[in-house]
């Protein structure tokens, strides 16, 4: 068994670690906060500043293809999706919730690199508020874990 030895807490050490950010700009102020927090721990994790690229798209649905496209460039040991989908009175919710929770898995499953989906789906921009540092926090700690495990297996 791989890791048997191995702690979750030496898995967390992102030193030499490469790192892709795609962040949406709807809703902006809670990706922002998502972004700042993951940012934040990736720096206490170890990971250089000058080894996160973080790139900005429109919207959710957008996340999946910059994802693709860093997977496609390589280097990287893992990256983080980060967006924020707020049910509205509308179908338009579960499809762009679905579609790009799909498309971030597509991505990490073709190109077998670790993706942290931090695209948070919440009913209401409280909820969001409430969750915007601990998730991007928790992107962060993801990502180091699996690039860290990918490794490991690899």
């Amino acid at each position: 068994m791989f890791g048997a030895d191995k702690g979750k807490a030496d898995r967390l050490d992102g030193k030499g670690l490469c790192i892709g950010i795609v962040q949406a700009r709807f809703n902006h102020v809670i990706t922002e906060a998502l972004a700042a927090a993951c940012k934040a721990e990736l720096a206490v994790l170890g990971v250089q500043e000058k080894d996160i690229d973080h790139v900005l798209v429109p919207g959710a649905l957008e996340i999946p293809v910059a994802l693709q496209a860093l997977a496609e460039k390589g280097g990287y040991d893992g990256m983080v999706a980060i967006g924020c989908i707020v049910r509205g009175e509308t179908y338009h919710f579960e499809l762009v919730a679905n579609e790009s929770a799909a498309g971030v898995t597509r991505v990490a499953l073709d190109y077998q690199v670790p993706i942290a989906n931090v695209i948070l789906t919440t009913e209401t921009l409280e909820q969001a508020v409430a969750r915007q540092f601990d998730k991007g926090r928790d992107g962060a700690r993801v990502v180091v874990e699996m690039a860290n495990l990918m490794d490991e297996v690899g």
